[in-house]
């Protein structure tokens, strides 16, 4: 299903469009030409510094999106030239939804890792709490359960996010936090993800569109992801986002060729 429509950029005064991420051309065209959502997977493609992170980060801030890995947009320092956009984008819903999430593959690490502190963290104050000498009281139970209870939670994510490989745990956390009817945005998914895990990842957004009626705006260098059936490419690499042919993109005529004759290539090294 498709909630969201349509991005514009409201343009900035002079000065402020000479400033990231206004001065990036994919985002300056916008205050020319909307951004349109007609299918229920979009794909963002170009190099690095094209300006598909900042717009899917701007939009993230403009759709109030929660991070389920990382800190939330509205908060995270890293994102201050995400929110400043995010203000002056203009969003045209067909049906708005505060449900979906966003995800930056680099986040992901550092998510762990805050999972296992956290629980560590409880499980030391649960220590505490029993090592206090006095008898035990009815708010000493209810604490000691409240410790467990959060401790259990956090157990479960935590066996997710770091007792499984990088590549299965970010797709089981991936599914396990999908909510029906949601917009999700995704930066670069591929990142720890084997081509096989790329292929579930496909399994996994069929199910979410079919079965969930969500939509999704990924930011990808993906050729894999990129082939999902009937979605709709943006290129970045000239400025304006343009639409593409999955067989046109120079990602898939680079591996292509690089499969098909790979000393050529690497005699050039």
């Amino acid at each position: 299903m498709i909630h969201l429509r349509e991005i514009r950029l409201s343009l900035p005064d002079s000065e402020t469009q000479e400033r990231y991420p206004f001065a990036v051309p994919a985002v300056a065209s916008l205050g020319e030409m909307p951004l349109i959502f007609d299918s229920a997977v979009t794909f963002l493609v170009g190099e690095n510094g094209t300006g598909k992170s900042a717009i899917l980060e701007g939009l993230a801030c403009a759709t109030g999106s929660i991070a389920i890995a990382g800190d939330d947009p509205g908060r995270d320092p890293t994102m201050a030239a995400a929110r400043a956009l995010g203000a002056r984008l203009r969003l045209t819903w067909r049906a708005r939804t505060r449900r979906g999430y966003f995800l930056r593959a680099e986040d992901f690490v550092g998510y762990a890792k805050y999972i296992s502190s956290l629980r560590a963290d409880l499980e030391q104050d649960l220590a505490a709490l029993d090592a206090e000498p006095g008898p035990e009281t009815y708010g000493r139970r209810l604490a000691r359960g409240a410790f467990l209870n959060q401790i259990g939670h956090l157990s479960q994510i935590d066996r997710v996010v770091n007792q499984t490989s990088h590549g299965e745990s970010f797709l089981e956390l991936f599914q396990r936090r999908f909510v029906p009817h949601g917009l999700y945005l995704l930066d670069e998914p591929e990142a720890p993800l084997s081509p096989v895990r790329q292929l579930s990842l496909l399994v996994l957004l069929r199910e979410m569109i079919e079965t969930g009626e969500s939509q999704f705006v990924i930011a990808t260098h993906s050729p894999i992801l990129m082939a999902f059936p009937g979605a709709t490419i943006y290129a970045l690499d000239r400025g304006a986002p343009h639409r593409i042919a999955w067989g046109n993109l120079e990602h898939v005529t680079l591996t292509r060729d690089f499969l098909d004759d790979p000393e050529a290539f690497l005699r050039r090294l």
